[in-house]
């Protein structure tokens, strides 16, 4: 199963024909590229139909950055308002297909971080999925294209959410999940934290080697699909 190209990003559709849930997929930093081609066909392939948003489609598809601090930078200097903006867009594309039941959202590290602010601040999400999303912003950074970080949103969480760390991420502190974990709480949504030992950031991610953990991975996909089957059912 491959996906097509559509405005926004990345379109697989769920095989079996009928009406499927739909799933907002939000890439890493480094943007779309095959690895997240092949979630979305996998995705696709349990049943739902997958949008993977190019959040740098204006820019030509790539970001200007090479190493893991110049990523960290360019995260710091996102708007989030007009990222939130796009992602409001990918959630209106599937709810408006006749064939697209109830849509959730997933994302991976700096994907998973704006999928928490998509769960707390657009309309029409029923589930959430973070993977390895940051929760926490760095101190002076400019409030108006920053306003809120995923920890303070926390409390207009919209849906339910299982989320998915590694206990070795070093750029994700645990004190950081455990901070998520309790404002999940105190939202008063359903929520659930898998943290995994031996697993660091990008755990999932098959196309890098170096960061990829099997055991930890073939945990997550089941646990992930049947999350969102019962949440968007």
């Amino acid at each position: 199963m491959s996906t097509q190209s559509v405005e926004l990003g990345a379109l697989a559709e769920a095989s079996g024909g009928g009406a499927a849930p739909g799933v907002v997929l939000i890439p890493d930093v480094w943007g779309l590229y095959d690895h997240y081609h092949d979630l979305a066909s996998r995705l696709a392939a349990e049943g739902f139909t997958v949008l993977a948003v190019d959040l740098y489609r204006r820019i030509g598809g790539k970001p200007p950055i090479e190493t893991p601090a110049e990523a960290m930078t360019w995260i710091d200097g996102l708007d989030d308002r007009e990222i939130l903006a796009d992602l409001q867009a990918a959630v209106d594309f599937l709810a408006a297909r006749e064939d697209v039941g109830r849509v959730g959202v997933i994302g991976f590290c700096m994907g998973g971080q704006y999928a928490l602010l998509a769960a707390c601040t657009c309309s029409g999400l029923s589930a959430c999925a973070p993977f390895y999303g940051m929760v926490r912003y760095r101190e002076g950074l400019d409030p108006e294209r920053k306003p809120r970080q995923p920890l303070d949103a926390l409390a207009d969480l919209s849906c339910p959410v299982l989320g998915f760390y590694g206990e070795e991420d070093a750029i994700i502190p645990t004190s950081d999940v455990e901070a998520l974990r309790a404002g999940i709480a105190t939202s008063g949504r359903e929520g659930e934290i898998r943290l995994y030992p031996d697993a660091g950031h990008a755990f999932m991610n098959d196309a890098r080697p170096a960061m990829y953990r099997e055991e930890a991975a073939r945990d997550a996909w089941p646990r992930l699909v049947d999350f969102l089957r019962g949440a968007l059912a």
